[in-house]
């Protein structure tokens, strides 16, 4: 299995769920969906540049290769970071664990004790991202 991951509330899981498929604005914005790899680095980055404080997230953890539609790899900026963007709505049926994806009291986020991804260093977990990264 290869996943990815990606970050989204509760109810617009729910809404997938019902149709069958997650399907997020950035397709019609940018014409794919955000994700990340399964690593602190990427999903704290993230997390804690866009969404803190956000109460009622989800992590939907994807097989990449359930996925109908295609992913790709592209490198952010000049970060070095590769993040991976589906072109096209996600598949339910892609989705392996969905995950409760709360602040703690500060507004920041740490992983759920049940995530099983990759770990990074310290060093690595305290990666900022810039705010032109939308998620």
């Amino acid at each position: 299995m290869n996943p990815i991951v990606h970050i989204t509330t509760r109810a617009d899981w729910q809404t997938a769920q019902q149709e069958g498929e997650y399907r997020h604005p950035s397709l019609i914005t940018d014409g794919y969906i955000h994700c990340s790899l399964p690593t602190r680095e990427q999903l704290l980055a993230v997390a804690n540049a866009y969404f803190i404080g956000q109460p009622d997230l989800v992590l939907l953890v994807m097989d990449r290769q359930r996925l109908s539609a295609p992913v790709q790899d592209e490198k952010f900026e000049d970060s070095g970071l590769f993040f991976p963007h589906v072109y096209g709505s996600i598949n339910a049926a892609a989705v392996l664990q969905v995950l409760d994806f709360l602040p703690q009291a500060d507004g920041s986020f740490s992983l759920p004790t049940a995530f099983s991804g990759t770990h990074n260093t310290a060093e690595q977990e305290n990666l900022s991202l810039p705010r032109t990264l939308s998620s």
